[in-house]
């Protein structure tokens, strides 16, 4: 039994014709076997260099051709180029090949645009295999602890893509961490084909597709509301490096919590400027909040309420728009069809809780953080990547945290929740909507902590001076009556949440 192995150039006119001629050998000859390797020729010298240093043999062109010891093992026997296998097959077999010049030209092409296409193939059929590389940072907080199951169930990213989890964190936090890797492999979910433990800071995001930002914890002491703002600043610097250093260049940043969400989103997209279409706010949670509230006013689900919109700062500042809100299923006079909906506003003839008790209960929400917990923050993470990949309910708004290009009035350079759709991979913001508008007062009070962070975080302002209306006390009813209800939810600076 004779096996040759053929290497070369894909657009080498003599690699076709050694080809050619090692096809006809093997179809004539029972005991002649040919195994052929084709590369690029952008990598073919690098290839060739390497086999041959590997082997400690000396040739420089292409084809390179040589014969394997069967069942012998070891580096097997160098033959030469095209004309040394040309004049072994005249030798020993008799057989040579006539074929032209500009026929080995036209086959050298054809091979080319071949291979070209295989590779293709195969980096389409090599994506389907791969996993879904999805980091998690600040690993060791609860969310995590509760995100971590939804996202192996295949609710988030289908059911026929696997992913592999990575756990970054720092090197205080591993004996844990280690923990709850042994806890996620006895999970024995089929879509988990790995996870790992990170704590290096160099290799962080390495081919990341998702990237998920948690709180981070720090143990630096601060003393002012200043040094809390500057203090995000060195951390997201890093990731931002880090993510367009190393992650893949399609990934998708989504950031969580309950602390300066706009603000740490903002610097990301500073930090890595190449992806900031890819980087968004989670604003779910507070959506969350709100629907549930009203849900045990009208005494149904939260689920039969959609499209509440959040705007503004999500973790500060926000306002909750409740002129597109509907309920459906709703036990009333009037019933319809699944599809039937009736306004939020028209069923709520309390004016008084919309007034005070429902900006209240939403007001020391935000201050306090206690409805926002870990089971909340990771259902709101969880369904915003599901949408983000498989899209959002037709006809339904949904809130996030993005880029502001002066949309509704919104100063520019800011990230602020606004209505967006989720549809083909990607989130479109909602400009078509009508009588939306926000009065030019709320827009002030939204924006001025926003702009006021950014500017402190980035060391162009010394001084955080919250924003204060001069009519306080009645700016509440007075907007809710021009604007049908539309209640502003967060009366304290984010700051403040944060000292607490």
């Amino acid at each position: 039994m004779t096996k040759f192995v053929l290497a070369g150039r894909a657009d080498c006119p003599f690699y076709a014709k050694a080809e050619l001629l090692a096809d006809y050998l093997q179809k004539n000859l029972p005991d002649f076997r040919v195994h052929k390797i084709t590369q690029h020729p952008h990598v073919w010298e690098e290839w060739l260099n390497d086999l041959c240093k590997k082997n400690k043999w000396d040739h420089k062109n292409s084809p390179i051709i040589w014969r394997e010891l069967l069942d012998r093992g070891g580096k097997g026997l160098l033959l030469g180029g095209y004309n040394e296998f040309l004049e072994h097959a005249q030798l020993y077999y008799g057989v040579t090949s006539s074929m032209t010049t500009e026929m080995m030209k036209v086959i050298a092409q054809e091979n080319l645009m071949t291979h070209i296409e295989d590779e293709r193939e195969k980096e389409a059929l090599k994506q389907l295999i791969e996993p879904l590389n999805v980091w998690i940072t600040s690993a060791s907080c609860l969310p995590c602890y509760h995100l971590i199951p939804i996202l192996t169930s295949g609710e988030v990213f289908g059911m026929h893509t696997e992913i592999s989890i990575t756990l970054f964190d720092d090197e205080k936090t591993e004996e844990y961490l280690q923990i709850l890797v042994a806890e996620m492999r006895d999970l024995v979910s089929p879509l988990l084909q790995s996870v790992s433990i990170c704590t290096r800071v160099e290799e962080a995001f390495r081919q990341a597709h998702v990237i998920i930002i948690l709180d981070d914890h720090t143990d630096k002491e601060v003393h002012t509301l200043e040094d809390c703002i500057r203090s995000r600043v060195p951390l997201c610097r890093l990731y931002g490096y880090l993510i367009e250093k190393n992650a893949h260049d399609s990934v998708r940043v989504i950031v969580g919590g309950k602390t300066f969400v706009n603000l740490k989103t903002v610097l990301l997209m500073r930090y890595a400027p190449n992806i900031t279409h890819n980087i968004v706010a989670v604003a779910l949670g507070v959506e969350g909040e709100a629907k549930a509230a009203l849900a045990r006013k009208l005494k149904t689900t939260s689920s039969c309420i959609k499209d509440v919109i959040i705007w503004g700062n999500i973790s500060g500042n926000s306002y909750v728009d409740l002129r597109k809100a509907k309920i459906y299923d709703y036990e009333s006079a009037i019933w319809g069809p699944p599809h039937f909906s009736r306004p939020i506003l028209s069923l709520i003839f309390d004016s008084e809780w919309v007034n005070k008790e429902f900006v209240a209960t939403l007001e020391e929400l935000t201050a306090t953080g206690k409805q926002f917990g870990a089971i909340l923050a990771a259902h709101s993470i969880a369904t915003t990547l599901k949408y983000w990949y498989h899209g959002s309910p037709p006809g339904e708004i949904v809130s996030l945290g993005v880029l502001s290009e002066g949309q509704f009035g919104i100063p520019e350079g800011i990230v602020f929740s606004m209505p967006v759709k989720f549809e083909n991979g990607t989130w479109v913001v909602l400009t078509d909507l009508k009588d939306i508008a926000i009065s030019e007062q709320i827009m002030t009070r939204m924006t001025s902590d926003l702009i006021q962070e950014k500017l402190v975080a980035l060391g162009d302002l010394i001084h955080f001076q919250p924003y204060q209306s001069e009519h306080k006390d009645s700016m509440n009813s007075s907007v809710l009556q021009e604007e049908e209800k539309d209640l502003i939810m967060s009366d304290e600076p984010e700051g403040k949440t944060v000292e607490q």
